[in-house]
């Protein structure tokens, strides 16, 4: 057995503008690896998520944090980077518990992969040019008896972050440091369904000496807190990772005081083989399941095959799920832990009995696992579906659920890929890579991997149609927290 659960994070308190508050009521955590109740963590109260916006309006008012240099900001980041690295044990058995991944997912795709994400973040920051000569044309300056003409980019102002449960660390780290090093103040507000590990963060941001009300961790069961956040008129941005549906609702609150909103949503992203990659589908196959049990937006959950070698595909991809190891997370050989919660689980039995009542078929899987009755766990389920208008090729199940569909040539590829309302991910395999490539440049989303992937704090991801708005990572995901503002400086005319 691996870390348990008397090393997460005993935190039980918000982190507001500084300092931990204790609210009188709880909420109760789950572990989705048996059912268990995990914890209880304080929640915060609404007049306490009050005062985290009003702290943060101040401070950045204020200029305490906004003013610091870009290398002053970067130093106490990196302290608070240092100190969360120094949590590992901690933070990792915490993730375990609470979201039901599997270690080597907490340790390398979270943990590892977020202060990395988070270190190259501040390098990508102090690389770039936040102020800059602007291009305009020398007979418009002369004219205007313009001297200077400047693009300066400031940080937006106080941001509320919303993390997902699937990726609370990562995504955190996501959206805090390029906000922070952009000079903004911001609260967060992590998924109620894993708060704990969240909670750290706070605890990294007193550690580093961040000025009181740059950033808040606030904890609620409900929505209501989160709807102050997304519609109080002193927030002036919001960035939000998770559900379309829920995407929609802080758009339509955000836009009473047209605040700046970062959306990255849903998906029901294709993995496209071209005939001479068929041998590849195992491998693919596992990318969707393995180490998150299909509980990312990114996911490739549409297989898309030629019609010819559906057969063996749906062999290959039954044999492959067949070797997955499924069980509780803190085991060390686990491939693929439980999903996050009992709606999670039903979600996902729904949406095989649909695709079955459209005329789909079950070729592996498809229901709960024999010997695991406790938790919240499904078998890595592989569908046979004969079009890509069955609701489970069209809705995000989020869950282990593998659509395999067979196209006649390339242009039915490519068609039946964006035919979706979604556009976040998606993926292309062929030995001939320019013309895995050319089908790439044709899908209708926001990222494409060829025969590979990148994840990466200097490459942009976000999504077309109804996966988002904006970008994260990138250089692109560092202006979504700033402002553009344009300088024109010149003498007074005598």
């Amino acid at each position: 057995m691996g870390m348990g659960a008397s090393k997460i994070f005993a935190g039980r308190r918000s982190f507001v503008a500084g300092t931990w508050v204790e609210g009188d009521e709880a909420l109760a955590v789950e572990n989705p690896a048996d059912g268990s109740h995990l914890t209880d963590i304080s929640v915060t109260p609404l007049s306490e998520v009050r005062r985290a916006i009003d702290e943060a309006r101040r401070s950045f008012d204020e200029g305490s944090w906004a003013d610091q240099t870009p290398k002053e900001r970067a130093a106490v980041l990196g302290a608070f980077l240092d100190h969360f690295e120094a949590t590992r044990e901690t933070l990792v058995a915490t993730m375990v518990a609470e979201a039901g991944q599997p270690q080597a997912f907490a340790e390398r795709a979270q943990f590892a992969s977020g202060l990395e994400l988070g270190r190259n973040t501040i390098d990508l920051y102090l690389s770039m040019l936040h102020e800059d000569f602007n291009p305009v044309p020398l007979d418009e300056l002369v004219r205007g008896r313009v001297a200077l003409s400047i693009c300066r980019h400031e940080p937006v102002g106080v941001v509320t972050a919303i993390t997902p449960y699937n990726g609370a660390i990562i995504m955190a780290i996501q959206k805090l440091i390029p906000a922070l090093m952009a000079g903004n103040s911001v609260i967060l507000r992590p998924s109620p369904l894993t708060p704990i590990s969240s909670l750290l963060l706070g605890e990294a941001a007193e550690a580093a000496g961040l000025p009181k009300g740059v950033l808040s961790v606030v904890v609620e069961e409900g929505s209501a807190g989160a709807e102050l956040l997304t519609t109080d008129p002193a927030v002036d941005m919001v960035s939000f990772t998770g559900s379309t549906t829920v995407g929609k609702q802080i758009l339509a609150q955000a836009a009473s005081t047209v605040k700046r909103v970062a959306l990255e949503l849903g998906g029901k992203s294709a993995q496209i083989y071209l005939p001479d990659a068929v041998d590849k589908v195992g491998a693919g196959a596992m990318q969707v399941v393995a180490m998150t049990a299909g509980q990312a937006c990114v996911a490739a959950t549409r297989m898309l095959v030629p019609e010819e070698s559906k057969d063996q595909v749906l062999e290959a991809v039954s044999g492959a799920y067949s070797r997955i190891t499924v069980g509780h997370p803190d085991e060390p050989t686990t491939l693929m832990g439980p999903v996050i919660s009992g709606a999670q689980r039903d979600r996902c039995e729904r949406y095989v009995a649909l695709a079955e009542e459209h005329g789909g078929r079950v070729a592996f899987g498809g229901s709960r696992p024999a010997g695991l009755e406790e938790g919240y766990y499904f078998e890595p389920t592989v569908l046979d579906l004969g079009s890509n208008a069955n609701p489970a090729a069209q809705e995000e199940i989020f869950g282990p659920v593998l659509s395999v569909i067979g196209y006649k040539d390339l242009d039915e590829a490519v068609r039946i890929a964006n035919d979706s309302i979604y556009g976040l991910s998606g993926q292309v395999y062929g030995a001939d890579v320019a013309a895995a490539t050319a089908v790439a440049r044709r899908l209708r989303t926001g990222a494409v991997n060829v025969n590979t992937s990148v994840f990466s704090a200097y490459a942009p991801g976000g999504g077309y149609k109804q996966s988002g708005l904006g970008r994260e990572r990138g250089p692109e995901g560092i202006r979504a927290f700033q402002e553009a503002k344009h300088m024109a400086i010149g003498e007074l005319a005598r």
